[in-house]
Order: C-alpha cells, then structure tokens, then sequence
C-alpha cells in the first residue's frame, strides 16, 4: 500500500506512517487487494484526508468500515460514489436533515463530497475491507491510525465539533476535550437503531450553531440537494 496522503495529514500522522504496526497494516492491505477484491479503490483509501486538509478540519463523523459492495466506497464514511443511491443509514440521514431543514432532499444522489470539501472529515475506523466481508480488515491496525487522526484533531486544533453515531463512534471520542471542542453523541442512524434517538438529535443545526459562535463558518449541509441534481 503506497500511502498518498495530503502534506498537512502527512506531516501530522508522519509517526504513524513509520511505525511498525503501520508497516504491518500496509503490507495485510497491499497483499489483500492483490489476494481479491477489496474496498474503496485503492486511489480511494485515503479520500477524506485527501479532501479535507488537516487545518481545514471543522466537522469529524465517524463510521465503522467500508461499504463492500461494487460502485459504493469511495473513501468517505456513509458516502457512496455516484451514481450509486443513498443506503438505508445515508437515507435516514437525509430523513434527519430534512426533519431539520424542513428541505426535501433528493434520493438520486448518495455522494457527500461537498460535505468533505467544505470540512467535514468523514472518516471511517476502518479504512478498508473485502468485497462481501463486513469488518474483515477490522483488528489489524486500522482502529490504532484512525485513533491517533482523533487524537491529533483533539489536542492540535480548536472548538472542532465531533459527531459520534452508534456506540463504536461513541467509544472513539472518549478522550476528547470536551472544554475545547463540541461532542455530539446519538445512536447509528441503521434502520435497526436509528428511531432510538438519531432523529430528532439536531446534531446539523447544533454543530452549525457551534461554529457560527466560534468565528468559523458553518457548514451547507443542503448542499448534498444541489449535488443530487448535478
């Protein structure tokens, strides 16, 4: 696995990148992909990072691993690439923004990428997985990365807002400052858990809120509407 990684996440992670258990994670996913088909696409695995520079970092939502199936992991968490439609936790997120927004948004699109650009890190624990195999690159040094990526956010950037769905999410925020930065906490938005708390959390209008009181600009959540249209 050839690490591609934007310069600022580059020189953040540079540790991490040469530790040994990272060595060992490269060489489990390099000899994976060559093995069989994997997700995202290679190109991919580092997609949030790429379009979220480390300093441009407002808003941090965690996922789990992958989707692994074709045409759906691009390298951002619940996005799938287009055309693909949204999945069931994508739909009843837009469910959410719609109950808040009161704007209808379109099923026609799942791709959240105008939601990484503006700074939203969508990252998964999980960077990679095999076709068909839920939580198969689980256990193998992923979870260890994504946590110092957590962990860099919270003690080198300032009034960040962490959106943590579901009880694995929840588990990676523990160590976050909650005096420097805002920690929004709901369950998954899965069909399975989602009518347990997720709608209805506000966690868009909240962190918007959030940023608008600490001088950053917020975050056009809606902007994934214009997109289903382009």
């Amino acid at each position: 696995m050839d690490v591609k990684i934007e310069e600022s996440w580059k020189r953040e992670l540079g540790p991490e990148f040469e530790s040994e258990y990272f060595r060992s994670l490269a060489d489990f996913v390099r000899d994976a992909y060559r093995r069989g088909v994997c997700y995202p696409p290679g190109r991919f695995i580092f997609e949030a990072f790429n379009r979220t520079p480390f300093d441009k970092v407002k808003v941090v939502v965690i996922g789990q691993d992958p989707y692994h199936g074709p045409n759906q992991a691009h390298g951002l968490c619940f996005s799938v690439m287009r055309p693909t439609p949204p999945p069931p936790s994508l739909v009843n997120i837009y469910k959410e923004l719609e109950q808040e927004y009161g704007v209808k948004i379109p099923l026609s699109s799942g791709d959240l990428s105008s939601w990484a650009d503006q700074g939203v890190l969508l990252l998964n624990s999980t960077l990679t997985v095999a076709e068909h195999a839920p939580m198969s690159h689980h256990g193998r040094g992923w979870e260890r990365f994504t946590d110092a990526v957590v962990a860099a956010l919270n003690a080198r950037r300032e009034n960040l807002v962490f959106m943590l769905w579901g009880s694995p999410a929840g588990r990676k925020g523990v160590g976050i400052d909650r005096s420097r930065h805002l920690v929004l906490t709901a369950p998954h938005p899965s069909p399975l858990s989602a009518y347990r708390g997720f709608f209805g959390c506000g966690h868009f209008k909240s962190a918007n809120d959030y940023l608008s009181a600490h001088g950053k600009t917020p975050v056009d959540w809606l902007s994934v509407a214009a997109a289903s249209h382009t």
